[in-house]
């Protein structure tokens, strides 16, 4: 049996794990190359916050790969199920820093190179092949955290909650109608933005479900927890105000890694036991995290600020020499043909 030691709480994490290419707004600046992707993101924090976090994935040692790979090392975050088999193409998401008419500044998300236009490599789920090579890991484990839906997910959902983790689902959106009933069905906590699936708000099964929290954008959010409230009612938390907004993106999952690091640490029998004014204080540390980081560009920005280094490595690629054709955006499969 795998030997895996534990200096923190312990936190299990699949779905997406991209590399985000930030590109901002001067066409001057270069392209910050992170680590990304909801589950990408939610382990990086949880690492930053001292946790031990281990990522599934599929990355299969291709130049995206190993700079996904590079930067989550950085950060602590423990790379022993990074590369599961089968291979595949490591996703790779696009970010357009952009400017509105009014002068407010946004984002738009890509899937398509930016010098040929073709797709960019998306996500591949974990396959039931990694089940064994997990299950080692989820003995002692605070966390299992999914924001996407495959077989082998579920089944280590399953292995996770008779471990005594709490089991996290942020679905993207619901895919497989079956499993995704089964994802909600298995997770003690299910955390969705108002705009993509505010349906889940009447139908949500409450049969292991601990707490529920739905986002509203700057309205802030609301939260509602059966087993600790007299009815099924929601509390609404509003939005922290930023004090300066760079780029709100990666805000949903620091409220996240917020909630789990003051929540979850204990597992699931900890989650049971917080009071509804504990939740509270979690769900609004999470808030407090998500509007710090709004300062900066890219969704964990402020963490590469904070640590003084802010990503300046030799290989980092100029907007204009992509643009222009110059330079090839790593690893994109007509790029590179």
């Amino acid at each position: 049996m795998t030997d895996v030691s534990v200096d923190g709480p312990r936190v299990i994490g699949t779905g997406l794990v991209a590399l985000d290419l930030v590109v901002g707004l001067d066409p001057d600046s270069t392209v910050q190359a992170w680590a990304g992707g909801t589950c990408g993101n939610v382990m990086s924090m949880l690492a930053w916050h001292g946790w031990d976090a281990y990522p599934v994935a599929r990355l299969n040692g291709d130049p995206a790969s190993e700079r996904v790979k590079a930067d989550l090392d950085r950060w602590g975050v423990h790379l022993d199920l990074a590369s599961c088999t089968p291979s595949a193409s490591t996703p790779i998401v696009v970010q357009e820093m952009r400017q509105t008419r009014h002068g407010e500044t946004t984002h738009k998300f890509s899937w398509s190179c930016l010098q040929c236009g073709g797709w960019l490599p998306s996500f591949k789920p974990i396959t039931q092949a990694v089940v064994e090579q997990v299950e080692p890991f989820l003995a002692g484990s605070s966390v299992f955290f999914f924001d996407r839906v495959s077989r082998g997910t579920l089944d280590i959902a399953k292995l996770a909650a008779t471990a005594g983790a709490v089991v996290m689902f942020e679905p993207s959106g619901r895919g497989d109608d079956r499993m995704f009933r089964e994802a909600l069905e298995l997770s003690h906590i299910v955390k969705y933005a108002d705009q993509r699936m505010s349906e889940l708000a009447d139908s949500l099964p409450s049969s292991s479900r601990i707490l529920e929290v739905q986002t509203l954008g700057a309205q802030g959010l609301r939260f509602r927890a059966p087993r600790r409230m007299r009815s099924d009612s929601w509390k609404t938390l509003r939005a922290v105000p930023a004090a300066a907004v760079a780029d709100s993106c990666g805000s949903g999952d620091w409220c996240t890694s917020g909630l789990l690091n003051q929540l979850a640490a204990d597992g699931v029998n900890g989650l049971e036991e917080a009071k509804v004014s504990e939740i509270a204080a979690g769900l609004h540390y999470g808030q407090e995290l998500a509007a710090w980081n709004c300062q900066f560009e890219g969704a964990r920005g402020g963490m590469y600020f904070e640590s003084q280094e802010e990503n300046r490595s030799k290989d980092l690629i100029p907007v204009s020499d992509i643009r222009s054709g110059a330079t090839p955006l790593v690893a994109c499969p007509k790029c590179a043909a």
